[in-house]
């Protein structure tokens, strides 16, 4: 089975110049990850989104690119996950385009 997480946006402390260090801002995150399905065995999505949203707001990353890979790392040990694939987006952080980094 496959399941997607599509813009899950919250705010939160992300980046490395000042006015990031200080003010929250807004990030979107999506998500797919595969597993296999058995009935008495499932991922719950919501808890995955939880567990995304969280992770974000208490870790104040200063690196997209170390968030994905810490948030990788924790779902995979957390959940049985085949393939994950996951995108962070920053919405408002160049006044004419969204910027992301992905894996």
């Amino acid at each position: 089975m496959k399941i997607q997480i599509k813009e899950l946006t919250f705010n939160c402390i992300i980046g490395i110049l000042p006015k990031e260090r200080i003010k929250e801002q807004k990030v979107i995150i999506d998500a797919s990850f595969i597993y296999t399905y058995q009935k008495d065995s499932f991922i719950d999505y919501s808890l995955v989104a939880n567990d995304i949203k969280n992770i974000m707001i208490n870790k104040k990353f200063e690196l997209l690119e170390d968030a994905l890979l810490f948030i990788k790392n924790d779902l995979k040990t957390s959940y049985k996950m085949k393939k994950l694939r996951l995108k962070i987006t920053k919405p408002d952080i160049l006044p004419d385009c969204f910027v992301s980094v992905a894996l």
